[in-house]
């Protein structure tokens, strides 16, 4: 069975959910909101910020 291949976004930022990439944003802060938005709504997701410019990952803020 072959896996999936994920593509990466070419700029800005995206939610990674659970150790997958799905939505991305063009903004940090448009990321942090939906990415608080969605803690909120599924408290049980792990969800960080994959900044592309830097190629890291951010925690979500407190």
């Amino acid at each position: 069975m072959l896996g999936r291949t994920i593509e990466l976004p070419k700029s800005g930022f995206a939610l990674e959910i659970d150790g997958r990439l799905k939505t991305e944003f063009s903004t940090k802060e448009g990321a942090e909101h939906g990415a608080i938005e969605l803690k909120r709504r599924f408290p049980m997701l792990q969800i960080r910020i994959y900044d592309v410019d830097t190629q890291s990952r951010l925690d979500l803020p407190t």
